[in-house]
């Protein structure tokens, strides 16, 4: 696995040298990749010229270590990749959703308080 904790937080943007410097892969594989990988797609400058991301490098050492080490082939990384984003969506929703929950019933013993506050107020006057 690639280690990019070293690199610069304040850093935002890598240009496609430095990111095949940092993968240790060539300039020529990225570009295939982001043809294998729809959601690989880094930004692009008016020029043309690729912006990638922290999160983009974090995606490039996934399928790396997926085609390199674990031996997938380009289609049974896709697949991995799409079940594991797959995953996290879903988890993501279940967070939302027990969130969404969790306010809810703060909402209700919020009411329920008050409704007590107005009910103590008004027998003692």
């Amino acid at each position: 696995m690639i280690d990019i904790s070293y690199l610069p937080e304040e850093k935002k943007f890598y240009t496609i040298r430095e990111v095949a410097r940092i993968c240790d892969i060539p300039d020529y594989v990225l570009r295939y990749w982001e043809k294998e990988f729809k959601f690989l797609r880094p930004q692009r400058l008016n020029s043309g010229h690729r912006r990638y991301t922290r999160d983009d490098l974090v995606l490039i050492a996934r399928i790396k270590e997926l085609l390199y080490e674990k031996k997938f082939t380009i289609a049974g990384a896709r697949k991995q990749l799409l079940k594991e984003r797959k995953q996290k969506s879903e988890q993501l929703n279940l967070e939302l959703h027990q969130t969404t929950a969790a306010v809810n019933l703060i909402k209700e013993i919020k009411k329920e308080i008050a409704d007590l506050i107005a009910l103590l107020e008004s027998k003692s006057s």
